[in-house]
């Protein structure tokens, strides 16, 4: 396989890092927007659904975008159009056009993590896949955790509105960046428009793994979008509030290395066990307490749950339909922001009610159910080949 199969270029990281600061830079800042717009919470938390809604909605088009074009012009072209769009939402006026301006970031920057997954899909051996999945989480970490200790404390010191234009200008330089990044073989550049999609929807393990990653975002990333609000309804600072999740940043950072050990020796349904009651536990926790000590441990056990829960099942997504790999890892992508989006706008009108118990509630029942059909479905997989799945 070609280029190195051994390592994921450092351009990816880098890739995964601005993408994810951008993503997390808006859940510490919701208070602070709400105040500035002088609008309720809710309204605000309906423009950051709109930020997943279009970030999953664009998923499967990236995919098939990056088949034609290849992946790292896809990248490059997404991420000026990012650029642009998210240094204009340091400009909104209106909430309105705030969340006009950030489902147009949204839907520019889902091209990066997505195309990110592919290409490592083309490029690495499948042995060697979710160790390197892992690797990548990398720059997901340190992007959580400089957007949340970062744009929570610009927030309350300075502007929310620097830090779009930080992580627009960000995006700019990663076009120069990924310019001198190897472009991997072009195997699906005939495979047209609808073959794709259609191999999707006949896919029965494809159809189970789409609708996990439903069921994840969800949990995962619905939790972490209300998680600062959710601190600072205690009385806590903006800055402390994305202190607390940027511990999750941290966890992910640490834990990565060990998952991405584990998983030489350990059958990926397991992983998937282990970060299922990971996050089950952390729902838990906020729903009985959302002090910051607490709401620390919590934010430990959820980065558990992303490095060992999420990266079997992205590994997973990047196995189950190997023809039409680019439209599933986008499909997957997709259906996790999409599940993020539908617990925004779910969640939205309790947190402004200050009611985070019944929504963390749920999302331990979720987390529970979630891990028990993920567990189940990754055991029974029965991999291309005809043997069951690692």
């Amino acid at each position: 396989m070609t280029p190195d199969s051994s390592r994921v270029p450092r351009q990816l990281q880098v890739v995964a890092f601005v993408s994810t600061l951008d993503r997390f830079a808006m859940p510490p800042m919701l208070i602070a927007m709400a105040h500035d717009f002088d609008v309720p919470l809710s309204s605000i938390i309906n423009a950051a659904g709109v930020y997943f809604l279009a970030y999953g909605l664009m998923q499967p088009v990236w995919g098939m975008v990056s088949d034609r074009v290849g992946l790292v012009k896809t990248m490059r072209v997404a991420l000026a159009l990012a650029a642009v769009s998210t240094i204009a939402a340091a400009f909104s006026g209106t909430a309105l056009t705030l969340g006009i301006a950030r489902g147009l970031a949204g839907a520019c920057f889902s091209a990066a993590i997505p195309a990110s997954l592919i290409y490592i899909g083309d490029t690495v051996p499948s042995d060697r896949r979710q160790p390197e999945v892992t690797r990548l989480m990398a720059g997901v970490a340190l992007g959580t955790g400089l957007a949340s200790v970062g744009a929570g404390t610009l927030a309350e010191f300075t502007s929310w509105r620097l830090v779009f234009v930080l992580t627009g200008l960000f995006a700019l330089v990663l076009i120069v960046t990924l310019g001198r990044l190897t472009r991997p073989p072009m195997t699906r550049e005939n495979a047209g428009v609808l073959m794709p999609l259609m191999a999707v929807v006949r896919s029965g393990p494809t159809r189970v793994v789409l609708a996990l990653a439903f069921l994840e975002g969800m949990v995962l990333l619905g939790v972490l979008t209300l998680l600062p609000a959710a601190v600072e309804a205690t009385g806590a600072s903006a800055s402390v509030a994305g202190t607390v999740t940027a511990v999750y940043g941290l966890a992910v950072l640490g834990f990565a290395r060990l998952v991405g050990a584990m998983a030489r020796r350990t059958r990926a349904a397991r992983l998937i066990a282990l970060g299922a009651c990971a996050a089950a536990a952390g729902c838990a926790l906020l729903t009985v307490a959302r002090a910051p000590v607490v709401a620390l441990v919590a934010a430990g056990l959820l980065g558990l749950a992303w490095v060992s829960m999420h990266s079997s099942l992205q590994t997973w997504a990047t196995e189950v339909l190997p023809g039409v790999r680019a439209t599933v890892v986008s499909a997957f992508a997709g259906a996790l922001f999409l599940g993020s989006a539908v617990s925004a706008k779910i969640a939205g009108g309790f947190a402004e009610a200050h009611r985070y118990a019944l929504i963390f509630g749920w999302a331990t029942m979720l987390a529970v159910i979630l891990g028990l059909f993920a567990t189940l479905g990754r055991a029974r997989w029965i991999g291309p080949e005809g043997g069951p799945g690692p």
